[in-house]
């Protein structure tokens, strides 16, 4: 059933079978760390390790993902999106399984690496199959939803993995047993078109690496790691850390406040498709970096806990925007037979991102206080608009 089928019929896009099997494997995606964090301090008491210890669960997590999500990415465009995304679904909710069910910290770093390789593929392999099946405004209107449900995942998972943990520590590793229906549902009922294998490897790869060197493509992998430099760095790092300070803020109090700017950017990625029908994607990035920018100059001024909630809504706003033009545009940019090769180095790069973001804000942090650090921030998303008009047209 292709985006045109759905338009003439009148069913809304976002009800359509497809999409609605990738939402299942997106919040699959997501679900890896986001569930288990809560968890952390239950693991250290019970398994007698350290704080600093515990954060190994992520770091051996997301390690695979940045040497093997290109691979599998290229996989995918030579084999098939579906012989690489159902094997990685099932190695994902088998490994996240035994995860809950061993007790020694040694076998819980092993299966939280297998179970990181089977992640590797699925948050660059949902959004590719989305430009496989949709075009147009039904493609960022798609990847809009997808991206709604990914912020509804990040805002939910935490409060249901707490709600475990406080049966047992290793319950909210359970979560990845649901991976084994949604690889069901995608091996049986995705009707997705896979991309020709009329080319050598060699010539494959010659064109798809001339297709990513260019200027727009680049420019959009730059827009990534910068995005997630300023998520994970100024706020998922510094915004806590000024609350906890500043305001004396608890934790439940930083958490339904962080909460907000998951939900405000689920709204907004709800309504791109409109908003696609009135602006370019270019626009649409160039004003998502101003909010930013906006965002992080406002935030260690406001006040109060109060007056916080209008720059993390303008935050959330920006977030909202920014992450499916930049997931729209690329897919556009990559042709079929190409597409899962983009989509997954744009994975890698913004895990890059990922990475430098603490690293950055935090130096920012030790060397200037919470002033620079956002300052940081902000100059960083001025410099994304610059780029943007003399590099991506």
């Amino acid at each position: 059933m292709n985006s045109q089928t759905i338009s003439r019929s009148g069913k809304p896009l976002f009800l359509n079978r497809n999409l609605m099997i990738l939402y299942a494997v997106t919040l699959t995606a997501v679900m890896g760390v986001a569930s288990i964090t809560p968890a952390f301090p239950q693991i250290a008491r019970e398994l007698a390790i350290s704080a600093d210890r515990v954060g190994w669960l992520i770091t051996i997590f997301t390690l695979p993902g940045v040497i093997l999500t290109p691979v599998m990415g290229i996989l995918a465009d030579r084999l098939g999106r579906k012989i690489i995304l159902v094997p990685s679904l099932l190695l994902f909710g088998v490994a996240g399984t035994c995860c809950a069910l061993t007790r020694d910290f040694g076998m819980l770093l092993v299966f939280r690496f297998l179970q990181g390789v089977g992640a590797a593929s699925l948050g660059s392999l949902n959004v590719t199959l989305i430009g496989d099946l949709f075009h147009g405004r039904d493609r960022a209107a798609a990847m809009g939803y997808n991206s709604s449900i990914l912020s509804i995942g990040t805002a939910v998972y935490p409060a249901l993995g707490g709600a475990l943990a406080a049966i047992g520590w290793h319950y909210p590793f359970f979560f990845p047993l649901l991976a084994l229906p949604v690889g069901f549902l995608v091996f049986r009922y995705l009707n997705n078109p896979e991309p020709s294998r009329h080319t050598g490897f060699r010539e494959y790869f010659r064109n798809a690496l001339k297709g990513i060197l260019t200027r727009k493509v680049l420019g959009i992998f730059i827009l990534s790691i910068a995005t997630f430099i300023i998520l994970y760095g100024c706020y998922l790092v510094c915004f806590p850390l000024l609350m906890d300070e500043r305001f004396s803020a608890s934790a439940p109090i930083i958490g339904v406040i962080m909460s907000v700017m998951s939900l405000t950017t689920a709204l907004i990625s709800s309504q791109l498709g409109r908003l696609m029908g009135l602006f370019s994607g270019r626009i649409l990035m160039i004003f998502g970096f101003a909010l930013y920018s906006l965002s992080l100059f406002l935030i260690p001024e406001m006040p109060s806990t109060g007056w916080v909630l209008i720059p993390v809504i303008l935050f959330g706003v920006a977030h909202g925007l920014n992450i499916p033009s930049i997931q729209t545009m690329l897919a556009a940019l990559a042709p079929m037979e190409y597409r899962a090769a983009f989509m997954a180095i744009n994975g890698m790069v913004l895990r890059i991102g990922q990475t430098l973001g603490p690293i950055v804000m935090g130096f920012a942090l030790s060397t200037g206080g919470f002033s620079m650090a956002f300052i940081t921030g902000s100059l960083l998303s001025i410099s994304m608009i610059i780029l943007i008009l003399f590099a991506i047209r």
